[in-house]
Formats: C-alpha cells, structure tokens, sequence
C-alpha cells in the first residue's frame, strides 16, 4: 500500500475511533504519514478523491456530507469504485485503473492509490 492509502485507511480510522470530522481526520493523518513534508501533506487530488467518496456515503463508518468542491476528482473515485465493483482485478494495478478511469485526460496523482486501498480493506461500499 502506497502512502495516500494509508492516510486514507488512518482518516477513517481517527474519524471512527476519535469522532474526528472527514478534514480534521484527514489532516492528522497527514502530519503522521507525511511529518517532513508540506506538499505531501497539501496534494489535494487524492484529499479530495477521498473527500469525494466520503460525501457520497462510500467509505464506510463515515456520515455523508459537503466535503468537496472537487468535481474531478470525485468523479475519479466514484467511476473507479464502480469499476473496482465489476473487475476487482483492476485493483492490482493502479495505473490501469487509472488508465480505464480518466484516459488520457489528466496525468496520475494517486487518486487510485485513496480508492484501491479502501476497497482492498473493504472499507468502501459495495
């Protein structure tokens, strides 16, 4: 599991375990998984992939809610979900997924690393 993931698995964690909200969780996570760096810390293409599954109500012990005012991205990790759904074996690697989920469009920034990993802990909805 890659680090995006893991932040993504520590989030639901601390809002589960902590009553922390989706961005507080997010953040304290972050500070954990990335303490030396900013940038890390800030990439908003896997937060608000994240975010994104989290207002649907995807992610498991996570109320919905207005996470994000990202479009893309959510779109990103809801399309990858439902492909994640149909062909598990998708979730094996990340740059096909990414390949099947935005083409060409967009050059990866571990979305798929936020969604695969959830998916793999089963910490998404089916």
């Amino acid at each position: 599991m890659a680090k995006y993931g893991d932040l993504a698995l520590k989030s639901v964690k601390y809002i589960k375990e902590f009553n922390l909200n989706v961005e507080e969780a997010w953040i304290k996570a972050a500070f954990e998984v990335f303490p030396n760096s900013d940038s890390s810390r800030m990439k908003g293409c896997p937060k608000n992939t994240f975010f994104g599954l989290c207002e649907d109500g995807l992610v498991l012990d996570v109320p919905m809610g207005n996470y994000t005012k990202s479009k893309k991205n959510k779109e990103y990790g809801l399309k990858a979900l439902e492909l994640l759904n149909q062909q598990p074996e998708l979730a094996e690697d990340q740059m096909r997924l990414w390949k099947v989920v935005a083409g060409d469009e967009k050059a990866y920034n571990y979305q798929m690393d936020v969604v695969v990993s959830l998916f793999k802990q089963n910490r998404l909805v089916k």
